[in-house]
């Protein structure tokens, strides 16, 4: 099995180079006009001689992802915290949260936008409402997975409300708590892009509409190679911070695939 591990990766880039390559070659088997869908090739050209202004607006749709998750972060893992901690906190606020995630996020949007105008802030509030849903749920459910019998053999060694957390609620809960950080990276792609497309002056999402206005589909679709390499990068950094914190999981993952 550790053979076949350490050829996921080519075996992940021949699927890809196969399914570009079936897209080229049916694009002009069957001779599609550009406006309706470019080749690979066109995309990758386009992205070579606009690399420029396509960074610039990554850099700012990146920025609104970062911090829209980190804030995110900082408002969920307090509240699965006092969700773990406080039946009465619970009750009260956890039904509320269910319900306000039932709201389309395209549906608020413009109203961000009028009290809050076209600057930073409407997007970084709807990327933290994308995001810090999942992150909630999983850190809930992680949080609470803990075996009381852990609970009482560490309190009865003298550890108080703080360190039973600290050394054993906590990182027994951060397998579930990376599950919804990987979920919610993916959210906040998503959230940024709605955001933008709303009301922007600026970013990946602005620019997919100004070039659907030009009817620029291979920009189109330039800008959008620029958001899933994005996506695959945030993805790919909290997965390396899960390896990188919990070895032993990772570890009893393999185990368990071989």
């Amino acid at each position: 099995m550790k053979s076949l591990r350490r050829f996921e990766a080519p075996w992940a880039l021949i699927s890809g180079f196969a399914f570009f390559l079936a897209w080229q070659v049916a694009v002009e088997a069957l001779q599609v006009p550009a406006y309706l869908l470019p080749t690979p090739t066109a995309i990758v050209l386009d992205m070579a001689k606009h690399w420029r202004l396509l960074s610039q607006h990554a850099l700012i749709t990146l920025w609104e992802i970062g911090l829209g998750f980190f804030v995110s972060i900082g408002i969920a893992m307090p509240l699965a915290v006092m969700f773990t901690y406080s039946r009465i906190f619970e009750k009260l606020f956890y039904p509320l949260i269910v319900g306000t995630q039932t709201i389309p996020k395209v549906a608020v949007a413009p109203l961000f936008l009028v009290w809050f105008g076209f600057g930073l802030t409407p997007k970084v509030i709807i990327v933290t409402l994308m995001t810090f849903f999942p992150i909630v749920i999983n850190a809930v459910v992680g949080l609470k997975s803990l075996n009381l019998q852990a609970v009482y053999l560490a309190q009865s060694m003298g550890a108080g409300p703080w360190q039973v957390f600290w050394h054993f609620r906590l990182p027994n809960a951060l397998p579930s708590i990376f599950a919804g950080l990987k979920v919610a990276c993916v959210l906040a792609v998503i959230g940024a892009i709605v955001a933008e497309f709303v009301g922007a002056d600026s970013g990946l999402g602005y620019l997919i509409v100004v070039a659907a206005t030009d009817q620029n589909v291979t920009r189109q679709f330039a800008a959008i190679a620029y958001l899933s390499v994005i996506g695959i990068l945030f993805f790919w950094a909290v997965g390396y911070l899960e390896r990188l914190l919990l070895p032993w999981h990772a570890s009893v993952r393999r185990d368990q695939e071989g």
